[in-house]
């Protein structure tokens, strides 16, 4: 149980529409993850789904059951917000065991399914804390156990991490993850954050601007974008687009696009390769570049290249025997062609 399918949904505010017609399959027992910049409409899907926004248009079904009227109590949803919401007079078992005793479950059981999901989330020891007495990450796991006693068909996460510092963030997506697979719930997981995205989710629908770009596992979203936007979006440090040269442009840039360029595709108006995908060389090698900025990060660097002709600077992320390249040394650069992306006029990848 947990299939949650969206044919056509649209949501409007008088006249401006920010849904535009979603369509979109959620697997059961699947962890997908709703991802795309701030007022792309990926949070307001959620809350359509979780019936706290009407759906002006379309169709919402979960497990075959048209939902778009149903309370949102009856749909099976259980929500987790990035602001925890806990009530600060209840300890954390009557935070969690709250939706149980408004439902008419009996203490006994309330207790019971409350202790069994604290051992699931390792918070045994803080059942008689209040919400004051806790951490970012302890108030968050509280939040996820007061949906997992519900026994909900669907898990609804909107940007639940936002608030925890960066470690913090790292050790609550494992832990996510390691619910999912232990549970095995349908999961559907809101963020602003493409490394999220990467590393959690079975699958990514990645929104712009209220319709889906692209639905895919991450993988293959990262190496195999629909669009520029998806290419931009993904990958961090960003994707470097490089612009078909016009006539007279600089030998560099002309040498760059014909690297990545295969036969000179005359329908390919923008070459794209990833930072991981440029080899740095010595300078009189390769494609003659100059270093702008050089961000040594231990395991790795991050140079900031500018090419002659190329407006926007380049990055190159390249390994740790990279850190004696600095600051307006001048380099050669050998893209890997074989990862090289090619798009049309209007945004689209090519074959």
């Amino acid at each position: 149980m947990g299939h949650v399918s969206l044919r056509g949904i649209r949501k409007s505010y008088g006249p401006v529409d920010v849904i535009k017609g979603v369509d979109l399959d959620v697997r059961e027992g699947e962890f997908i993850v709703f991802v795309g910049p701030s007022g792309c409409g990926k949070s307001t899907t959620l809350r359509m789904i979780a019936g706290l926004e009407d759906i002006t248009g379309g169709d919402l079904m979960i497990d075959g059951v048209r939902a778009n009227d149903l309370r949102p109590a009856d749909r099976g949803a259980a929500m987790v917000f990035q602001s925890y919401a806990l009530y600060p007079h209840m300890t954390v078992a009557e935070n969690m065991g709250f939706s149980l005793k408004m439902s008419g479950v009996a203490k006994a059981k309330r207790d019971q399914q409350v202790g069994r999901t604290a051992e699931i989330l390792r918070i045994t020891e803080l059942l008689q804390r209040y919400p004051k007495e806790l951490s970012g990450g302890q108030r968050q796991r509280v939040a996820i156990g007061r949906a997992i006693v519900r026994k909900p068909k669907v898990f609804l996460f909107d940007e639940p991490l936002s608030n925890l510092d960066a470690a913090l963030r790292v050790n609550m997506r494992i832990e996510l993850s390691r619910l999912h697979k232990e549970l095995g719930t349908t999961m559907i997981y809101v963020t602003h954050d493409q490394v999220e995205a990467m590393t959690m989710g079975n699958r990514i629908a990645v929104f712009n601007k209220g319709h889906v770009e692209q639905i895919g596992a991450p993988l293959e979203l990262y190496n195999r974008p629909a669009n520029q936007f998806v290419a931009t979006f993904l990958g961090a440090p960003r994707i470097n687009l490089i612009p078909r040269p016009a006539e007279g442009a600089p030998a560099a840039h002309r040498a760059l696009w014909n690297a990545l360029v295969v036969d000179g595709n005359a329908s390919a108006k923008v070459a794209g390769v990833r930072p991981e995908h440029l080899r740095v060389l010595p300078d009189g090698q390769g494609i003659p570049a100059k270093v702008v900025l050089a961000e040594h990060l231990g395991d790795s660097s991050l140079l900031h290249i500018k090419l002659d002709g190329v407006e926007e600077l380049m990055n190159a992320k390249v390994g740790a025997d990279h850190t004696q390249v600095e600051a307006n040394q001048a380099i050669g650069l050998a893209p890997d062609v074989s990862w090289a992306l090619t798009f049309d006029a209007d945004g689209k990848l090519l074959p």
